[in-house]
């Protein structure tokens, strides 16, 4: 009995030994080849997820959740998910945009800690929009980009990136679930935060509205529609 009372309470890995492994275990996928190592890291994004989001017999511990999103940013874990993304499975890839999302949203000390990590690598969102021509993972980088979406600077940055242009590509892919996928995030850059917006609009307003014009005269019924029935443009939004 004593046996089973110890191995039931037993504690998972400490937040340092869960981001050491999941470092360690994504940067083999770029140096070693074959079944294990993908094994190796999909079995370490497993355990994060069940760290942070419980695995339906033991609830997760705030604590170390704040402390697992400190640990992944010191490892540089996040900038390894964006890279690795495509080398995953299926299930594992579902997992890493799980945990990406939960992580964005933990708060130490009145910042985002994994929010602040992504203004230092804007590169990773440059990717992750880039990212949605490989039909594969295009959904799950779509998922990642609107939770990156929901804060005011990773917004910014994507609205004034060069890769923004991108989403008037995307939405006309001949795949519906990914062009949907696109007008979804697209959506989302235009209407979350309204001083980014109008500040974005105002600075490049010809060259924006000369490609959204060619959205509503798109051959393809569905994005016609969804461009005339998502964009309401208010005037306090080109103030």
């Amino acid at each position: 009995m004593s046996f089973f009372f110890r191995a039931a309470s037993r504690q998972r890995p400490l937040p340092q030994e869960i981001a050491r492994s999941l470092k360690d275990s994504l940067v083999a996928l770029d140096t070693k080849t074959g079944a294990k190592a993908l094994e190796d890291a999909e079995k370490n994004i497993l355990t994060l997820r069940h760290t942070l989001a419980g695995d339906g017999e033991v609830e997760p511990n705030q604590e170390q959740v704040l402390q697992i999103a400190l640990e992944i940013c010191k490892e540089g874990v996040l900038s390894l998910f964006v890279q690795n993304l495509p080398s995953l499975g299926w299930e594992a890839r579902k997992d890493l945009v799980h945990c990406w999302c939960i992580l964005l949203r933990q708060k130490v000390d009145e910042s985002y800690c994994c929010v602040q990590y992504i203004e230092n690598h804007f590169d990773l969102l440059d990717f992750l929009v880039v990212c949605y021509k490989n039909l594969e993972v295009a959904l799950n980088c779509g998922n990642m980009l609107r939770e990156c979406i929901k804060y005011p600077t990773l917004a910014k940055y994507i609205l004034e990136s060069s890769s923004f242009e991108l989403f008037f590509q995307y939405v006309e892919l001949s795949n519906f679930d990914i062009a949907s996928d696109a007008l979804n995030t697209f959506k989302d850059l235009l209407t979350k935060h309204e001083d980014a917006v109008s500040e974005f609009l105002s600075s490049h307003y010809e060259q924006f509205f000369g490609l959204y014009t060619k959205l509503l005269s798109s051959t393809n019924y569905v994005t016609r529609r969804q461009s005339v029935k998502s964009f309401c443009w208010r005037p306090q939004m080109l103030k």
